[in-house]
């Protein structure tokens, strides 16, 4: 089910590698007249490090994603953005880094300026590509229920992701339809079946489904369906034997070697960010009274609690009427604290936690007794992100917002459970990159 989105993926990559050299070359050619071995050598390699992290920004802001790659003015904002980002980091690479030996100018900007214009028009030929160009997955939805809902909405508003919905049997197959079925597929051009997890256990209905197999259609069970297209599990699609099934996997060699590696990872990041650090508290310290640090009782793994460290971003006895939630605007909050919490810098002391072993760098946010009593007994399987250490970032507070509510932490714990079932070190080094996009962008 992934292959054509990888296809997709890996073309636009591959496109913005060639519009990138493409570009050097040209600049080169435009200011030299021709590009001898002299002049290659001296930018090819500066501008290859430089593309390296165009490339991993394009990335971290989510430009390789397929369900942004729609023709809008926002994407044309945000790309123009970008661009002018990487525009800066390249003046800082080439005047501030004495590593190589060319101080580009009127080369830079030119070089801008042509992969600007042509990676522009590239990605919004590709996008309409991948909207009209590319055959899409022709669907057929057995049943009916929120998950199905949300799945038809969402692709009816995004076609460059590739599936569309020929027909819908929203009463499952009832005797009166099963006759269809091959009617259905062979009219609407069906090469695909998407089904909630009872059909299965319906031996009439999976008759009928078996004998269309020979027509050489796909069956995909609506979790699956749900998890590629919001990269999270539908809680309430989900019963005892999914878990047994993908949560139950010998990650012996993930597991031993993740705990040393995010603690070389956490030092290195206490050593780096300790001038932060201190005029963080010196601000703290100025502006509010009481102490810079602010410690709570979290539960991690297994259920065990532990103290989490972060700078106080709150007035003294903010809570004196008991716990609650903190909101996004929250009126408790000092003026320092606002800043703090909107770049996600009141989080550094738990590199601390990530030291002592009570944090993991990546994992499901550890939530406070308070709530998570309560927590239990509102969202199903919720005790299952309980499994592994508790992390600083998790695929949960970059895929959502910050979570104030009983439903915030349902929509959550979804995604931390497909954590859960996903994780590997991969997964984990994407969560640490595009975690980095929340020291700049609002949650």
């Amino acid at each position: 089910m992934f292959k054509r989105a990888k296809v997709k993926q890996t073309l636009l990559l591959i496109g913005d590698i060639g519009i990138l050299y493409a570009a050097l070359f040209t600049m080169l050619f435009i200011r030299y007249g021709r590009i001898t071995e002299e002049v290659r050598e001296l930018h090819i390699i500066p501008f290859s490090a430089l593309f390296f992290f165009a490339l991993l920004i394009f990335y971290i802001m989510g430009f390789y994603e397929l369900k942004f790659q729609k023709n809008t003015p926002e994407f044309t904002k945000k790309f123009f953005l970008l661009i002018g980002v990487n525009l800066l980091i390249a003046i800082i690479f080439f005047y501030f880094v004495p590593w190589f030996s060319i101080t580009p100018k009127t080369n830079l900007f030119i070089f801008m300026f042509l992969f600007g214009t042509t990676s522009y028009i590239y990605r919004i030929l590709f996008n309409n590509f991948l909207k009209v160009g590319i055959p899409s997955r022709q669907l057929l939805f057995i049943g009916h229920n929120q998950a199905f809902e949300e799945i038809a909405t969402h692709l009816a508003a995004n076609p460059q992701l590739g599936y569309e919905i020929k027909f819908w049997a929203k009463e499952g197959l009832p005797d009166k339809e099963s006759g269809h079925i091959s009617q259905l597929i062979n009219t609407h051009g069906i090469d695909m079946i998407v089904i909630p997890a009872h059909i299965r256990k319906q031996s009439r209905s999976a008759q009928i489904i078996y004998q269309n197999l020979k027509h050489g259609i796909d069956v995909i069970s609506l979790t699956e369906l749900y998890e590629i297209i919001f990269e999270k599990v539908p809680l309430t699609e989900l019963e005892e034997e999914w878990f047994i099934e993908h949560l139950s996997h010998d990650r012996k060699i993930y597991d031993s070697l993740k705990r040393p590696c995010e603690v070389l990872f956490s030092t290195i990041l206490l050593i780096l960010f300790s001038p932060i650090a201190i005029i963080v508290m010196l601000a703290i310290k100025l502006t509010s009274h009481g102490s810079a640090f602010f410690t709570q009782t979290r539960i991690g793994k297994n259920g065990d609690k532990f103290v989490l460290w972060k700078f106080r971003t709150m007035h003294v006895n903010a809570e004196k009427n008991g716990a609650q939630w903190a909101e996004p605007n929250d009126s408790r909050q000092t003026g320092v604290g606002k800043f703090l919490r909107k770049t996600h810098l009141d989080e550094l002391p738990q590199l601390f936690n990530i030291v002592s072993g009570d944090l993991s760098l990546v994992g499901p946010r550890p939530e406070r007794p308070e709530f998570t009593g309560m927590l239990e007994k509102e969202i199903p399987f919720y005790p299952l992100r309980h499994l592994v250490r508790p992390g600083l970032t998790g695929w949960a507070q970059i895929k959502y917002r910050y979570g104030a509510s009983l439903d915030d932490s349902y929509e959550k714990a979804q995604y931390d459970i497909y954590y859960l079932k996903n994780r590997g070190f991969l997964f984990d080094v994407s969560i640490v990159l595009k975690t980095i996009k929340l020291f700049f962008v609002s949650a």
